[in-house]
């Protein structure tokens, strides 16, 4: 075996394992049994961080106060951080509870979490808090959902999230269905294997119990994964609720796309170089399922990007075989996460109903846009990203 074909394979073995996940989650994801509404009798307060969201922030409450779930055991709480805008009075309009946080240092989403949790932890009242995001519609069943799982045990509870308005551009299309494949389908098949589904950001419901074991102190640009990659260390598996829905609005113009992406994206690797080698140590050393998928859902590079490597691999595995007369060894397990690949997304697609496979119609062009965000690294943030809104001026 000659030198290049020995670092391709060496280079084909973890392109080989995250397709390889990949693939083992899509076979594993099928809707099952949900479980029977739990009792009602436990009181939730929803919190709905907001930066300068008045235009949207009354859509939301109205949708939170219409949910399925008796009044008097249900608070809407908006947490107006650092606003420059109307959003405090607009959310007082529509029903919701106003905390209103000024701090020039310490700003964000993060920042905004901890004091609503914080106020609402000596206030008592609430036996579940709920996250919402300010530019989100949800399902009716939402709190009776997660109402189930904290009565079968669980502690931390994530519904499924989706796009709002998938028929606004060709991207809020693709994102719908790139939402559903990482959403729904990991979601469903670390749900199967019995790990932690991982936090979305949106939709999101805790127990005071864990929020004082694990305190809400996660302040990065992607808070959401960062505190629930603590939640795994310390013990605790986020369960999926996906009869629970929670619909976010996407942008649809190129730019604030790229800006959503990328901070999502620099996010994930920050996180990886926080925690990934403590998560692997610790899992393998401890035979521990939940940190060592959690891992996993770390190291595996955006879809587009791990697609883009598996075709460079299986190109330069071909020209080897080419000029050699025989195909290299490291041919074989690029071709292998290729069709691993392949399976990913045609199953998601198909799951996601019959407009899935015919929006794969445009992927190409998604793919292209993809290619163009890692070229360029993410700046990190130290405050508010607040995507623009589609109905903002």
């Amino acid at each position: 075996m000659s030198w290049l074909a020995a670092l391709l394979l060496l280079l084909a073995l973890p392109v080989l394992l995250a397709a390889s996940y990949l693939a083992l989650l899509a076979l594993l994801a099928a809707p099952g049994a949900n479980p029977l509404p739990g009792r009602v009798h436990r009181r939730f307060a929803v919190v709905v961080p907001a930066h300068d969201e008045e235009a949207g922030i009354a859509r939301t409450v109205a949708s939170l106060l219409a949910t399925d779930y008796p009044s008097d055991l249900r608070r809407v709480v908006v947490v107006a951080d650092n606003c420059r805008d109307r959003t405090a009075e607009r959310a007082r309009e529509a029903g919701a509870t106003v905390l209103v946080r000024r701090d020039e240092v310490l700003r964000g989403k993060g920042y905004a979490l901890a004091h609503a949790f914080a106020t609402l932890e000596a206030e008592g009242w609430a036996e579940a808090m709920v996250v919402v995001d300010a530019d989100t519609v949800v399902s009716s069943n939402l709190l009776r959902a997660f109402a189930g799982r904290l009565d079968a045990g669980a502690n931390a509870v994530q519904a499924h999230y989706g796009v709002r308005d998938p028929d606004t551009s060709w991207r809020t299309r693709l994102m719908g269905l790139a939402f559903f494949i990482f959403h729904g389908v990991r979601s469903q098949g670390r749900e199967r294997l019995g790990v932690s589904c991982g936090l979305r950001g949106n939709g999101m419901c805790f127990t005071p119990r864990v929020l004082r074991e694990v305190p809400h102190d996660a302040f990065s640009v992607v808070e959401d994964l960062e505190y629930g990659v603590r939640l795994g260390e310390a013990g605790h598996r986020v369960v999926y609720a996906p009869e629970a829905e929670v619909w976010g609005e996407m942008p649809s113009s190129a730019k604030s796309s790229r800006v959503q992406r990328r901070r999502w994206e620099g996010g994930r690797r920050l996180i990886l170089r926080a925690h990934g080698c403590k998560l692997l140590w610790q899992g393998l050393r401890d035979r521990d399922g939940v940190l060592l998928d959690l891992f996993m859902d770390l190291a595996v590079p955006p879809l587009t990007q791990l697609v883009l490597f598996a075709f460079l691999g299986t190109a330069a595995g071909t020209v080897l075989a080419w000029s050699s007369g025989r195909a290299p060894l490291a041919l074989w397990p690029f071709l292998f996460a290729d069709l691993a690949l392949a399976f990913y997304v045609l199953r998601g697609s198909y799951l996601s109903g019959p407009r899935g496979l015919r929006d794969l119609a445009i992927a190409p062009a998604y793919v292209l846009w993809k290619i163009g965000l890692f070229v360029v690294p993410p700046r990190r943030p130290d405050t508010w990203v607040r995507t623009p809104r589609e109905r903002e001026p």
